[in-house]
């Protein structure tokens, strides 16, 4: 999980999401395994394709008071007071 990208960001580096370049300012969120980065997909060989999901919110803050050692489930639960707007995209894979 990122946090306090602006709306004007429309890319992000490749690696950002494994603890690379980010913008400045900007902040990985623990992921479930207490690390600040992107996991990737990881389903079991020959099980059947796994739904993955993003989503990128519009707030109406342009920061939320979290901290980058704060669980996703209490950024996700702050975020939903200051939702505008949300995307998702729910790809499958398997291996």
């Amino acid at each position: 999980m990122l946090v306090g990208l602006p709306p004007t960001t429309v890319a992000l580096a490749r690696g950002a999401g494994n603890g690379g370049d980010l913008p400045k300012g900007r902040s990985h969120i623990r992921n479930d395994l207490g690390g600040k980065a992107f996991l990737g997909p990881a389903p079991p060989k020959g099980d059947r394709p796994h739904r993955y999901v993003f989503a990128v919110h519009a707030l109406d803050v342009a920061a939320l008071d979290v901290t980058e050692d704060m669980s996703p489930a209490f950024v996700g639960f702050n975020m939903g007071y200051h939702t505008l707007a949300r995307a998702v995209m729910r790809p499958t894979f398997a291996l």
